[in-house]
């Protein structure tokens, strides 16, 4: 089937010129706000995934440019944002201070729905099909919402209610703990020289954790109260991981890693004062259970299954298997340990996957995903791009097109 340019009346005069390598039909010179319908390409084209990012990358004013760029599409989805919510979170994410956006019942609905709103304009003003374009799609803690969204598993409207509700008792958590203990609550960052450096790292972890309850072997750190617990929040690669719990008691851990350990891996404070994916958060796994498996009045259920393509769960790093596995990791994912190493890994190794597309806010996920399968930009046969900003879309769309036939190594 060939394809076919529908341009909009802006650029109705200008020339159409047909790509070589994909048979789509461009307008030449065309600015943003073209409009692509893809056909099936001819060939094979490389597998592809689609990712979105978690919590830390929120900006105000960061709609603002998709919605100078692209008003008629992205206005009526910040509409519907404000509407689902019955909120004025579209204010905030516009023109709200940093301290307004940051807050987790703020800033986890405000990223989900932005890097759903850059997907639905890569959709409706360039024609992309996500369904025929993408394989499999994955989000980086909270942004397993949006790859949910995007892999036709939860509706925009359900899953934004979800991620408010959720995001409103983790900051309750975070505010309870903070009360009950004393000091600050959140998550640090460490970086490794190597993968083998890590996996010792990881093991020494283990091992203080195991002991630090009454100072006995045998009793497990589960035993400790929530509040005293440190957590493995997310294993990001070959040598990054995230703990998560008291700043305190993770600063002991480290002093301890250092003096008995032999480790002494940098480590970053991340802009956050909640401790996600450590068990004070299982009043929101909870939530989220009863949420999931909530009876509906029409009798549907809130998950859909199957979806239009698989989606990588944050606890298994591997495709959800069915509906009731899918509610059950999703909600563990609020106190469980993020395997996005172990999810990349699936992906490049297991599913020879040789495009990834990061959509939303932010670049760390794409920085974290093209160190680990080494490719930045295009490179034959695949690539790894960001869309961040609507020049980019506009550049990815290009380079998707670009590779669509790409020999595969």
């Amino acid at each position: 089937m060939s394809s076919l340019f529908v341009p909009t009346v802006r650029h109705a005069s200008r020339i159409l010129r047909p790509c070589v390598q994909c048979q789509h039909v461009r307008l030449s010179g065309a600015s943003l706000g073209q409009r692509w319908i893809s056909s099936t390409p001819m060939t094979k084209r490389p597998k592809t995934a689609i990712f979105f990012p978690g919590q830390g990358v929120q900006r105000v004013g960061m709609v603002s440019p998709w919605l100078e760029a692209f008003p008629q599409t992205a206005r009526p989805i910040l509409d519907e944002i404000d509407s689902v919510l019955q909120v004025p979170l579209t204010r905030i994410i516009e023109s709200g201070t940093n301290a307004e956006l940051t807050q987790t019942e703020n800033a986890q609905p405000a990223i989900m729905s932005t890097s759903i709103l850059v997907l639905r304009i890569m959709e409706q003003e360039f024609g992309f099909k996500t369904s025929d374009r993408v394989d499999i799609t994955l989000g980086h803690s909270l942004g397993e919402f949006a790859a949910l969204v995007a892999g036709g598993y939860l509706n925009f409207a359900d899953a934004l209610k979800l991620v408010r509700k959720r995001a409103v008792v983790m900051s309750e958590c975070s505010h309870a703990a903070a009360e009950q203990e004393g000091g600050e609550f959140g998550m640090i960052a460490l970086v490794c020289e190597s993968e083998a450096h890590m996996q010792s790292l990881i093991s020494g972890i283990h091992e203080f954790l195991d002991l630090s309850s009454d100072g006995s072997k045998s009793d497990s750190a589960e035993t400790l109260p929530a509040v005293q617990q440190v957590m493995i929040a997310n294993i990001n690669s070959k040598n990054q991981i995230v703990l998560s719990g008291s700043i305190e008691r993770i600063r002991t851990l480290l002093t301890n890693l250092r003096q008995f350990g032999g480790h002494d891996p940098r480590h970053v404070r991340l802009k956050s004062d909640s401790p996600f994916h450590s068990n004070l958060m299982k009043p929101a796994q909870e939530l989220m259970k009863d949420l999931l498996y909530e009876e509906r009045e029409d009798g549907s259920d809130i998950v859909t299954w199957p979806g239009v393509m698989p989606c990588i769960s944050n606890v298994s790093g591997r495709p959800f298997r069915n509906r009731g596995q899918l509610k059950d990791l999703l909600a563990r994912s609020c106190v469980e340990t993020v395997q996005w190493w172990r999810s990349i890994k699936y992906l490049h190794e297991e599913e020879k996957v040789r495009r990834y597309v990061g959509i939303g806010p932010g670049k760390v996920g794409r920085n974290l995903v093209g160190k680990e399968v080494g490719m930045k930009g295009a490179v034959k046969g695949g690539g790894v791009w960001g869309i961040t900003s609507p020049k980019e879309m506009e550049e990815v769309v290009r380079a998707l097109d670009d590779t669509e036939q790409a020999d595969e190594d």
